[in-house]
């Protein structure tokens, strides 16, 4: 299992060298959130494709 630390460590070896603290803090977030959907979608599940594409389209037009 990773530890945030090492995340870190993994995510700014990835970043260019001139990359900003904004540029790693918008990272982070991003990485925080692709970890948190991969937990709740091993929580509770996930949608087929077919399935998003019924609900989506009560609320879109043709």
């Amino acid at each position: 299992m990773n530890t945030a630390k090492r995340d870190v460590r993994v995510l700014l070896d990835t970043l260019p060298d001139e990359c900003t603290l904004e540029d790693v803090q918008y990272h982070l977030y991003v990485v925080e959130k692709i970890q948190k959907g991969i937990t709740r979608a091993g929580t509770e599940g996930t949608l087929s494709q077919g399935d998003v594409e019924r609900k989506f389209s009560k609320w879109t037009t043709k």
